[in-house]
């Protein structure tokens, strides 16, 4: 049984017959072999390309540092992530109170990790092996890779490569990038000779281009290959310099500047290096790669994952792990380009689907799992509708650096047919081990309502709406409309309001149609940008109309590198530089998120407060009549 995951003891290492390793992978999560754990996934790659991998689970950082010596100096180097979560977010709420539980740690307790668990880790392995080269991913690395904004330290933050003294960070979904940094590593390259690798970047003391010219036209003459580079012509438009951390710490302006090319850049097709200044330092973050195909999405979940956690976790339980084991991903990315969300930011908003035999290979496999029951819990991914979207014209998609696909309306370049999803969902349920397959990732209605004139798309579209909602609903179907108001709707990419009325009338026709009892759940947050009380009183009337009781809302946490924490922090919106209005105290946000809970006696009278304030009689009258 040990010896079908990676090694994670001296012991294991013994069994195997090893007395050392190419690669020690640390995580602050719990080591669950499964597709859907960021650290399960690189280790297999790694082992998929030869090597000895061995991975550290959550290593105790408090004590005499015996987790991160005992497997010994790897021959190439050490990897690190902080996990499926910013360890920031993992441990605090939105208003920056210590969470009482880990969903990714054993028994859901806390403390397993510590805050910027990326930055403890790489410099306790600087400090033990200085000779040894440490690589730095996850979510957590990926979205701190420039300056950002730190919500819980309230302060603007420098690259994480600053303060990890990591070698090397890869950002997004990262199989590509370790696998071309192994192939420049076993060729005989040194770490600091790997500056042109795609979706990676590094810190140098100096950089211009002349330098960045003669780095490119040595890699050229030694002719190394690397799978998916993409050919950069280095020429006077060879970079671009973002405004630098000391620039940025003086003037929000600057910041709110350097988010707008980030976010462009990393949404195009033809994006350049990026290069930003931390004192006599620069970080330069190298283009992405190209999309992946949907021949190596498969690849990599066809390594050989035992899907559970760790022996070593026997009766203990996982939440993580509990929620998604019986769940499928279908697709990576999101084009959604919701300004509060880090999907696009890390995945890329350029879906990558796997194939039908590749998604039915994976649910024979969890029908052998002993505690099936014949149900998945999940056949989705980030947006759960966006399966085989894409441009109908990839040239044009190529000259477009548009964040989203679909807001301010859905783009008439879109292929946003669902008939390959309606099929797959058929085709599973076909399976004679299987009773039903349900969808419990987001929808996105305002893809289901779109209307063209392809007359035959738009019946896949109702016959996909239809299937859906008769067929694949737990009990329950969660949306996420986010808010009633216009204006911050407009500045988190969200669809109209009304949209959602439209939705939840069709929901309710196809319950009624089918004598179903099923429930639609949305799901709204509070304080975002542009977001005053009035605002979260009007959501609340309006949502009293519909006759629901909130249950799945929470306050806006700002997170690294998205839109609407950069507004949180500047005060400015990126694109135009206009001043918004933010709720940034934890009083103001409290405040806020009262609203969700109107229909509640216990809230009644601080809500009756805050509207006689604002001289917002009528709003009273709505809420209470």
């Amino acid at each position: 049984m040990l010896l079908d995951f990676l090694p994670t003891t001296k012991k294991e290492l013994e069994l195997r017959s090893w007395n050392e390793v190419d690669v020690v992978l640390f995580s602050g999560d719990a080591y669950i072999d499964h597709p859907s754990f960021g650290a399960a996934v690189i280790g297999r790659v790694i082992e998929n390309q030869g090597l000895r991998v061995a991975i550290v689970p959550q290593p105790n950082w408090r004590d005499d540092l015996r987790d991160f010596k005992k497997l010994g100096q790897p021959k190439m180097f050490f990897a690190i992530s902080a996990g499926c979560m910013d360890s920031k977010v993992n441990h605090y709420t939105a208003n920056k109170r210590l969470r009482s539980n880990d969903a990714y740690s054993p028994d859901n307790q806390p403390n397993f990790r510590p805050d910027n668990a990326t930055i403890v880790y790489s410099n306790i392995l600087k400090k033990l092996f200085p000779d040894v080269p440490v690589i730095i991913g996850g979510i957590e690395a990926s979205l701190r890779r420039f300056s950002h904004y730190d919500y819980w330290d309230d302060t603007l933050k420098p690259s994480i490569l600053i303060d990890s003294k990591a070698d090397i960070l890869v950002y997004g979904m990262g199989e590509v990038a370790i696998v071309n940094i192994i192939n420049e590593l076993k060729n005989g390259k040194k770490i600091n000779e790997l500056t042109d690798i795609p979706q990676t970047a590094y810190c140098r003391g100096a950089i211009n281009r002349a330098t960045a010219r003669a780095d490119l036209q040595s890699v050229r003459q030694n002719n190394t290959p690397i799978t998916n580079r993409r050919e950069q012509a280095w020429n006077d438009n060879d970079f671009i310099e973002l405004n630098s951390y000391e620039e940025c710490l003086k003037d929000k302006k600057k910041s709110a500047e350097n988010f707008r090319i980030i976010e462009e850049q990393s949404n195009s097709f033809s994006a350049k290096p990026l290069v930003q200044k931390f004192g006599n330092q620069y970080v330069v973050v190298n283009a992405p790669n190209p999309q992946m195909t949907t021949e190596q999405l498969d690849a990599i979940h066809a390594l050989p994952f035992t899907r559970l956690p760790h022996p070593k976790y026997r009766g203990k339980t996982i939440a993580a792990y509990d929620m998604i084991k019986f769940s499928v991903n279908t697709h990576r990315g999101c084009f959604g380009g919701c300004s509060f969300c880090t999907i696009s930011a890390h995945q890329g908003k350029f879906i990558v689907s796997r194939s039908e035999k590749s998604i039915i290979e994976e649910v024979k496999k969890i029908s052998q799992l002993p505690d099936f029951k014949g149900y998945i819990s999940d056949l989705g991914g980030p947006s759960a509708n966006m399966y085989r979207l894409a441009g109908k014209n990839i040239e044009l998609c190529k000259k477009c650096r548009r964040p989203t696909c679909i807001f301010p309306k859905v783009c008439n370049n879109l292929n946003i047919s669902h008939k390959p999803l309606f099929e797959l969902y058929k085709k599973v349920d076909a399976l004679p081990f299987i009773k039903k397959s349900f969808v419990g990732s987001g929808i996105r209605y305002d893809l289901l309502l779109h209307r063209t004139d392809d007359k035959a798309q738009n019946a896949d579209l109702e016959q996909y709406t239809e299937e859906l909602i008769k067929n694949h609903v737990s009990g329950r179907l969660k949306v996420a409309p986010e808010h009633t108001s216009k204006k911050v709707l407009d500045l988190v990419r969200k669809p109209d309001f009304s949209l959602f009325k439209d939705f939840k009338r069709i929901f309710d026709k196809i319950n009624a149609k089918h004598s179903l009892n099923q429930q639609l759940i949305p799901y709204f947050i509070s304080s975002l940008p542009e977001c005053a009380p009035e605002n979260m009183a009007e959501l609340a009337a309006e949502v009293k109309t519909l006759n629901f009781k909130l249950e799945q809302v929470q306050d806006f946490t700002p997170t690294p590198m998205t839109l609407a924490t950069e507004m949180f922090y500047t005060g400015l919106n990126p694109y135009t530089l206009e001043k918004i209005f933010i709720a940034k105290t934890p009083k103001d946000k409290t405040a806020q998120k009262l609203f969700f809970f109107a229909y509640q006696k216990e809230y009644k009278q601080q809500i009756y407060n805050i509207l006689t304030k604002l001289k917002r009689v009528d709003l009273i009258k709505k809420l209470f009549n």
